[in-house]
């Protein structure tokens, strides 16, 4: 996928949570190659922003563009460059891990049973692969969720607490592939309570307050 001209934009962004003003005027923008993280005590509007990006929940006022467009009426092809990773994995806990993958980031694009195998393993789980995904320790769920995302081939990464259930071992995991994507022209943007990438080069920071 072209990363090119992959730049998103959010202006004047406000959002009710029923009548608790949670997003107040939220403005910023993320090039190709950088990772924003959105940081801020619990319940400042963290999750609220990135489903607000993702769709999920409506802004009452502002503007989201992409690649210089408002996404107003282009949501479907915002979306196919769009990977989302929310707080929680959203498996299917009957079918396999491998089998997760190619119905979950096949119903994007065809996969091969070595792409699986190889994504898999970059997120070191490829012994797992053919066990339920809920007999998985919470950690390689977690494990398995990042290798959705990277079989999405997604430009923008919204990241919704990564790290959750993750041991250090993980959290370089998740490091190492947010460097990777945008090195790569591609963009990312997390909202995380812990240490993630605190001193890379990539970093910005968008702190929300109450």
């Amino acid at each position: 996928m072209a990363f090119d001209g992959a730049v998103f934009e959010a202006r004047e962004i406000n959002a009710w949570r029923g009548d608790r003003h949670i997003l107040r005027d939220v403005s910023f923008s993320v090039r190709p190659g950088e990772f924003l993280k959105v940081t801020g005590p619990n319940g400042v509007g963290k999750t609220t922003l990135l489903r607000v990006i993702c769709g999920l929940l409506p802004a009452e006022t502002g503007e989201l563009s992409w690649r210089g467009q408002s996404i107003r009426g282009r949501r479907d092809e915002f979306n196919f460059e769009l990977g989302h990773l929310g707080h929680l994995n959203s498996l299917k806990g009957d079918l396999t891990a491998r089998e997760n993958l190619k119905f979950l980031a096949g119903l994007r694009t065809t996969l091969t049973a070595e792409t699986i195998d190889s994504t898999l393993d970059r997120v070191g789980i490829l012994s797992r692969g053919d066990l339920p995904a809920r007999s998985l320790s919470a950690g390689q769920k977690r494990r398995l969720a990042l290798a959705r995302l990277l079989l999405a081939d997604a430009a923008l990464w919204i990241l919704d607490e990564p790290v959750t259930n993750l041991d250090t071992a993980g959290i370089r995991l998740v490091e190492e592939l947010i460097v990777d994507h945008v090195e790569q022209g591609g963009l990312a943007i997390a909202a995380a309570h812990q240490r993630l990438l605190d001193d890379a080069p990539c970093l910005r920071r968008l702190e929300l307050e109450p």
